[in-house]
Protein backbone atom coordinates (compact mmCIF):
# COMPACT_ATOMS: atom_id res chain seq x y z
CA UNK A 1 0.00 0.00 0.00
CA UNK A 2 2.65 2.75 0.85
CA UNK A 3 4.02 2.05 -2.98
CA UNK A 4 0.38 3.63 -4.40
CA UNK A 5 1.23 7.41 -3.44
CA UNK A 6 4.54 6.60 -5.23
CA UNK A 7 3.39 5.11 -8.23
CA UNK A 8 0.64 7.52 -8.91
CA UNK A 9 3.42 10.14 -8.27
CA UNK A 10 5.81 8.58 -10.84
CA UNK A 11 2.79 8.67 -13.33
CA UNK A 12 1.75 12.20 -12.90
CA UNK A 13 5.47 13.01 -13.22
CA UNK A 14 5.67 10.99 -16.56
CA UNK A 15 2.64 12.23 -17.66
CA UNK A 16 3.87 15.90 -17.23
CA UNK A 17 7.30 15.04 -19.14
CA UNK A 18 5.54 13.29 -22.02
CA UNK A 19 2.96 16.06 -22.10
CA UNK A 20 5.80 18.59 -21.94
CA UNK A 21 6.94 18.32 -25.69
CA UNK A 22 3.81 20.83 -26.33
CA UNK A 23 5.84 23.38 -25.41
CA UNK A 24 7.70 23.05 -28.91
CA UNK A 25 4.91 23.87 -30.66
CA UNK A 26 5.05 27.43 -30.51
CA UNK A 27 8.71 27.45 -31.54
CA UNK A 28 7.41 25.20 -34.21
CA UNK A 29 4.77 28.12 -35.10
CA UNK A 30 7.48 31.14 -34.62
CA UNK A 31 9.55 29.26 -37.60
CA UNK A 32 6.30 29.64 -39.53
CA UNK A 33 6.44 33.27 -39.15
CA UNK A 34 10.22 33.51 -40.09
CA UNK A 35 9.49 31.40 -42.97
CA UNK A 36 6.97 34.24 -43.98
CA UNK A 37 9.75 36.72 -43.15
CA UNK A 38 12.12 34.56 -45.97
CA UNK A 39 9.08 34.89 -48.74
CA UNK A 40 8.62 38.49 -47.95
CA UNK A 41 12.47 38.73 -48.12
CA UNK A 42 12.85 36.82 -51.56
CA UNK A 43 9.56 38.49 -53.30
CA UNK A 44 11.51 41.96 -52.56
CA UNK A 45 14.80 40.62 -54.14
CA UNK A 46 12.71 39.20 -56.95
CA UNK A 47 11.28 42.53 -57.41
CA UNK A 48 14.28 44.43 -57.28
CA UNK A 49 15.99 42.25 -59.92
CA UNK A 50 13.56 42.40 -62.16
CA UNK A 51 12.68 46.51 -62.02
CA UNK A 52 16.11 47.29 -61.94
CA UNK A 53 17.76 44.28 -64.40
CA UNK A 54 18.88 46.71 -67.27
CA UNK A 55 21.11 48.32 -64.45
CA UNK A 56 23.10 45.40 -63.11
CA UNK A 57 26.54 43.79 -64.72
CA UNK A 58 26.12 40.29 -65.12
CA UNK A 59 28.40 39.49 -61.89
CA UNK A 60 25.62 41.74 -60.09
CA UNK A 61 22.96 39.46 -61.61
CA UNK A 62 24.66 36.41 -60.38
CA UNK A 63 24.94 37.50 -56.87
CA UNK A 64 21.40 38.55 -56.25
CA UNK A 65 20.60 35.00 -57.86
CA UNK A 66 22.75 33.20 -55.72
CA UNK A 67 21.13 35.57 -52.92
CA UNK A 68 17.24 34.33 -54.43
CA UNK A 69 18.57 30.35 -54.21
CA UNK A 70 19.94 30.80 -50.17
CA UNK A 71 16.87 32.48 -49.22
CA UNK A 72 15.10 29.45 -50.80
CA UNK A 73 17.53 26.85 -49.27
CA UNK A 74 17.22 28.56 -45.81
CA UNK A 75 13.55 28.19 -46.72
CA UNK A 76 13.89 24.61 -47.09
CA UNK A 77 16.01 23.93 -44.18
CA UNK A 78 12.93 26.11 -42.08
CA UNK A 79 10.29 23.40 -44.13
CA UNK A 80 12.71 20.28 -42.94
CA UNK A 81 12.97 21.84 -39.24
CA UNK A 82 9.44 22.79 -38.85
CA UNK A 83 7.93 19.59 -40.54
CA UNK A 84 10.49 17.17 -39.39
CA UNK A 85 10.63 18.66 -35.95
CA UNK A 86 7.35 18.66 -34.79
CA UNK A 87 6.54 14.92 -36.47
CA UNK A 88 9.36 13.57 -34.76
CA UNK A 89 9.48 15.83 -31.25
CA UNK A 90 5.65 16.68 -30.85
CA UNK A 91 3.23 15.31 -32.53
CA UNK A 92 2.21 13.02 -35.76
CA UNK A 93 0.97 15.05 -38.85
CA UNK A 94 -1.20 12.51 -40.04
CA UNK A 95 -0.33 12.71 -43.63
CA UNK A 96 -0.73 9.42 -44.47
CA UNK A 97 -3.16 9.68 -47.48
CA UNK A 98 -1.89 13.36 -48.59
CA UNK A 99 -0.57 13.27 -52.18
CA UNK A 100 1.69 16.28 -51.29
CA UNK A 101 3.18 14.90 -48.30
CA UNK A 102 7.31 14.96 -48.74
CA UNK A 103 8.91 11.86 -49.38
CA UNK A 104 11.57 12.33 -47.02
CA UNK A 105 8.70 12.43 -44.47
CA UNK A 106 7.92 8.73 -44.37
CA UNK A 107 11.54 8.30 -43.28
CA UNK A 108 12.30 10.82 -40.66
CA UNK A 109 14.18 10.27 -37.47
CA UNK A 110 16.46 12.72 -35.00
CA UNK A 111 19.50 11.35 -37.12
CA UNK A 112 18.22 11.81 -40.41
CA UNK A 113 16.94 14.78 -39.65
CA UNK A 114 20.19 15.89 -38.14
CA UNK A 115 22.00 14.63 -41.33
CA UNK A 116 19.79 16.21 -43.50
CA UNK A 117 20.41 19.58 -41.90
CA UNK A 118 23.57 19.05 -42.20
CA UNK A 119 23.23 18.54 -46.01
CA UNK A 120 21.78 22.05 -45.95
CA UNK A 121 23.89 23.92 -44.05
CA UNK A 122 26.43 22.79 -46.32
CA UNK A 123 24.52 23.50 -49.21
CA UNK A 124 23.50 27.07 -47.87
CA UNK A 125 27.56 27.61 -47.02
CA UNK A 126 28.32 26.90 -50.41
CA UNK A 127 25.84 29.33 -52.08
CA UNK A 128 27.88 32.05 -49.51
CA UNK A 129 30.82 30.85 -50.36
CA UNK A 130 30.41 30.97 -53.89
CA UNK A 131 29.06 34.32 -53.86
CA UNK A 132 32.41 35.12 -51.84
CA UNK A 133 34.79 33.93 -54.61
CA UNK A 134 32.42 35.64 -57.33
CA UNK A 135 33.06 39.24 -55.38
CA UNK A 136 36.31 38.22 -54.43
CA UNK A 137 38.23 41.24 -54.94
CA UNK A 138 35.72 43.12 -52.66
CA UNK A 139 36.67 40.60 -49.90
CA UNK A 140 39.54 40.48 -46.70
CA UNK A 141 41.51 37.99 -47.18
CA UNK A 142 40.62 37.10 -43.62
CA UNK A 143 37.03 36.87 -44.48
CA UNK A 144 37.44 34.47 -47.22
CA UNK A 145 40.04 32.22 -45.09
CA UNK A 146 37.27 32.13 -42.47
CA UNK A 147 34.26 31.00 -44.82
CA UNK A 148 36.39 28.32 -46.30
CA UNK A 149 37.18 27.14 -42.73
CA UNK A 150 33.35 27.23 -41.69
CA UNK A 151 32.25 25.47 -44.64
CA UNK A 152 35.15 22.76 -44.33
CA UNK A 153 33.78 22.56 -40.78
CA UNK A 154 30.58 22.05 -41.74
CA UNK A 155 31.40 18.93 -44.48
CA UNK A 156 33.78 17.21 -41.51
CA UNK A 157 30.75 17.93 -39.27
CA UNK A 158 28.16 16.05 -41.65
CA UNK A 159 31.04 13.16 -42.79
CA UNK A 160 31.28 12.88 -39.17
CA UNK A 161 27.61 12.27 -38.39
CA UNK A 162 26.67 10.20 -41.52
CA UNK A 163 29.85 7.40 -40.05
CA UNK A 164 28.67 7.82 -36.73
CA UNK A 165 25.10 6.70 -37.91
CA UNK A 166 26.63 4.16 -39.86
CA UNK A 167 27.99 2.53 -37.10
CA UNK A 168 25.58 3.02 -34.93
CA UNK A 169 23.01 1.46 -37.86
CA UNK A 170 25.44 -1.50 -37.92
CA UNK A 171 25.77 -2.46 -34.24
CA UNK A 172 21.82 -2.43 -34.17
CA UNK A 173 21.40 -4.71 -37.10
CA UNK A 174 24.13 -7.06 -35.54
CA UNK A 175 22.74 -6.95 -32.32
CA UNK A 176 19.00 -7.98 -34.48
CA UNK A 177 21.07 -10.85 -35.56
CA UNK A 178 22.17 -12.28 -32.51
CA UNK A 179 19.13 -11.54 -31.18
CA UNK A 180 17.33 -14.12 -33.35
Amino acid sequence: MSNTPRNASMAIMGNMIFWSRWLQAPLYLGLIVAQGVYVFLFLKELTHLVADANTFTENQIMLIVLGLIDVVMIANLLIMVIIGGYETFVSRLQLKEHPDQPQWLAHVNATTMKIKLSMALIGISSIHLLKTFINAEHMANDTIYWQVVIHLTFIVSAIAMAVTDFIMNKSIAVAHAHEH
